[in-house]
């Protein structure tokens, strides 16, 4: 499948993509769940991350060429865009490290989550990123009130997603012993890794939730067009890019190891 400019077939590539995320989440759940294979579950993340990369991403837009006149508009979005990326590459580095830090801490073995809560604010990441994709679509084909209503559909998710890691399986972590008391300092690295990659992340969320408020009332006031959008397209990649991170963070601490009580 490649990539397309034109509207209605950019929207159906979107669902297609969509609905193949949707396939891998659940099949990765049901591997997890029957018979762990870790190696099946890395696959799975990895097919999982490219397409969000690929066609929510547009990675290969970095390969446009930059023409014209170095003031051009195009001009320089091909160079903020490059800018971007390279600011994703180096933030990449903080969330591996984290994964690093899980895997030489836990091994092959994962803190008492509860995995159905695990699946369901992950399952509302991914569909706030399909809203994210059909958003920016619009856009890009000049449809600011399509874009508002999906901008504003993503930001609701995300909000979701945020309240359900921090409000709920936060507490839920603590009940089971993932967090350290006064009277308890000491509960070993299984809540230090939870609370850390989840915390990274939920701020990571936090801070797209503003960048999609800021594009959003952008457009209300009419800044954006189907030429000139770059602050949409910036969003977009960014809030991708959250949902990407999670893609190795759900798997890494819900589904792969053996439970620790």
């Amino acid at each position: 499948m490649s990539h397309t400019q034109d509207k209605s077939s950019a929207l159906g590539q979107g669902v297609v993509i969509f609905v193949y995320l949707t396939v891998l989440t659940l099949l990765e759940f049901f591997v997890a769940v029957t018979f762990q294979s870790v190696s099946i579950l890395v696959v799975i993340a990895i097919i999982k991350a490219a397409l969000v990369m690929y066609y929510y991403m547009h990675v290969y837009k970095l390969n446009d060429a930059s023409e014209g006149d170095e003031h051009s508009y195009e001009y320089k979005t091909g160079t903020n865009r490059l800018g971007l990326w390279l600011f994703l590459l180096s933030d990449a580095f903080v969330f591996a490290g984290l994964m690093v830090v899980r895997v030489n801490l836990l091994g092959f073995t994962r803190p008492h989550l509860n995995q159905t809560l695990g699946l369901v604010v992950t399952a509302v990441l991914l569909i706030s990123s399909f809203f994210m994709n059909r958003g920016e679509t619009a856009m890009a084909h000049g449809d600011k009130k399509a874009f508002m209503n999906n901008t504003m559909i993503t930001f609701i998710l995300g909000l979701s997603f945020f309240f359900g890691v921090v409000f709920v399986e936060w507490r839920l972590a603590a009940e089971e012993g993932l967090i350290a008391s006064f009277g308890n300092p000491s509960v070993g690295p299984m809540g230090a890794v939870f609370y850390m990659m989840t915390g990274m992340h939920a701020f990571h969320v936090l801070t797209g939730l503003i960048f999609l408020a800021v594009v959003w009332n952008n457009a209300r006031k009419g800044l954006y067009s189907a030429e000139k959008h770059w602050g949409v397209e910036a969003a977009a990649v960014y809030w991708h890019f959250v949902d990407l991170v999670w893609i190795f963070f759900y798997p890494a601490l819900y589904l792969i190891g053996k439970l620790v009580n």
